[in-house]
C-alpha cells in the first residue's frame, strides 16, 4: 500500500485500506498544503520526486512500522507535482489493536519520510521560490 502519485489522493479509499478485523484503531495523518510560511504567502508547491527511490524507501519505512509495532496494515501515499492550496500532499493510515501504538507508528511514518525519502518540495510564493529542507 505504498504509492508516489500525481494524481489527487482519496483519503477514504486510501483510510479504507488499511481496516482489519483485528484493529481497534486506524490512525491517519493528512498533509495539505497551507497558504502560508513564515508570514509569506504561498502561491502553490511543487514535488519532485526520484521515484523508483522514493518508493523503496516509503515500503523501507513500511516494514519498519511492521517491525516495531503490531500493525494489520499501513498505507503510505504521496503526491508530485503541482499542488495548489488545500490539495492533500500526502496520506500516512496505519491500523493496530490499540490507539498508542497507531499514534506512534504513524508519527514515525512521516517523521522518516521527511528525512529520509527522495522527495523534494518548492514552496512557490508570490515573489519567488524556494526548495524548501524537511524540516524547516
Amino acid at each position: 500500500m505504498i504509492h508516489l502519485t500525481d494524481q489527487p489522493l482519496d483519503i477514504a479509499s486510501i483510510t479504507a485500506s488499511v481496516q482489519a478485523d483485528e484493529a481497534g484503531a486506524i490512525d491517519v495523518f493528512i498533509g495539505t498544503v497551507r497558504n502560508n510560511t513564515k508570514e509569506k504567502k504561498v502561491v502553490r508547491l511543487e514535488f519532485e520526486a526520484y521515484d523508483s527511490m522514493a518508493l523503496r524507501e516509503m515500503e523501507k519505512i513500511a516494514a519498519q512500522v511492521r517491525a516495531k509495532w503490531p500493525v494489520a496494515h499501513v498505507a503510505i501515499h504521496h503526491r508530485k507535482g503541482v499542488l495548489q492550496i488545500g490539495d492533500v500532499a500526502v496520506i500516512i493510515a496505519v491500523s493496530t489493536p490499540h490507539r498508542s501504538d497507531a499514534f506512534a507508528a504513524c508519527r514515525f511514518a512521516i517523521d522518516t519520510l521527511k528525512e529520509t525519502v527522495p522527495i523534494w518540495k518548492k514552496e512557490v510564493f508570490e515573489d519567488g521560490a524556494v526548495w524548501v529542507a524537511a524540516h524547516p
